[in-house]
Order: structure tokens, then C-alpha cells, then sequence
């Protein structure tokens, strides 16, 4: 038997070296045509974590929308930041203002008590005021018509 492989002519060789090829692409473009297993969401991800889509056309297009989510980003972190502020100082004012109903209270009644008949006489005494023992009387006036 001899070697059937060094008997095909050369022509033939070429032929089906060509349709060996042609079938690889054949098959290549069959798997570029199928729809890939990725979701829309990892492909997007994956473009956005390699880098790809800063080299797409359609990018330049979104630039001023995402320059104006970042602006919003900004006002959103700063609008945070104000809030907390503001909480701060409300609570700060509500605490001054429990302090200075303590301090209103304790005045309050710091003057009832010194405001006490029997306080007040002990403070005139060393001025040399007695508190007179007769009760006061009582002058009518008649009226005149």
C-alpha cells in the first residue's frame, strides 16, 4: 500500500487547505453572530472597569450629562453636610435654651423667696426700719359733690 497522503497532487493539497480554513471562519463569524452569555449589565461594567468606553465616540456625546450628575453628587454630599449642620446647631440652641429656663426658674424663685414679708424685714432691720406692730388705719375721705 503506498501512502495515500504523497499521492494527492499539490492543487488538491491547496484546495482543501482552503476549505479547511473557509469552514474556521465560517464558524468564527457563527460565534461572533451568537449573543454572548454576558447580561447588559456585566458587559457595561466590564467596559467601564477596563476603560473601553473613554475610547468610544458615543462617550463624548455623554460627557456633559455626566458632568452634571457629578454636579448633582456634589450638591447632594453638600446638602448632607449643611443638615448636619444644622442639626448641630438646633440642638445646641435648645440646649441653651434649657439652660436659661434653669437659670429663669432658679431667679423666679430666688426672688419669690427674698420677696417674703418676713425677708424683707430682715433686710430693712440694719437700715433701722421696724415692721410696726399696730395695724395700719384706714382714713376715709368723703366724697365731694
Amino acid at each position: 500500500m503506498a501512502n495515500k497522503f504523497r499521492d494527492i497532487p499539490k492543487q488538491e493539497e491547496l484546495e482543501e487547505l482552503e476549505e479547511l480554513v473557509e469552514l474556521e471562519e465560517h464558524k468564527g463569524e457563527e460565534k461572533a453572530a451568537k449573543p454572548s452569555k454576558k447580561g447588559v449589565l456585566a458587559k457595561g461594567l466590564s467596559k467601564i472597569f477596563g476603560g473601553s468606553f473613554l475610547s468610544d465616540d458615543r462617550a463624548v456625546q455623554h460627557v456633559p450629562f455626566v458632568l452634571f450628575l457629578g454636579l448633582i453628587a456634589i450638591l447632594y454630599i453638600a446638602n448632607g453636610y449643611y443638615a448636619d449642620d444644622k442639626i448641630r446647631e438646633e440642638n445646641k440652641t435648645k440646649n441653651e435654651i434649657k439652660e436659661l429656663r434653669t437659670q429663669y426658674i432658679s431667679s423666679k424663685s430666688d426672688l419669690m423667696f427674698e420677696s417674703k414679708q418676713s425677708q424683707v424685714a430682715k433686710a430693712v432691720l440694719p437700715l433701722g426700719l421696724k415692721e410696726p406692730l399696730v395695724a395700719p388705719m384706714i382714713i376715709e375721705q368723703d366724697s365731694v359733690k
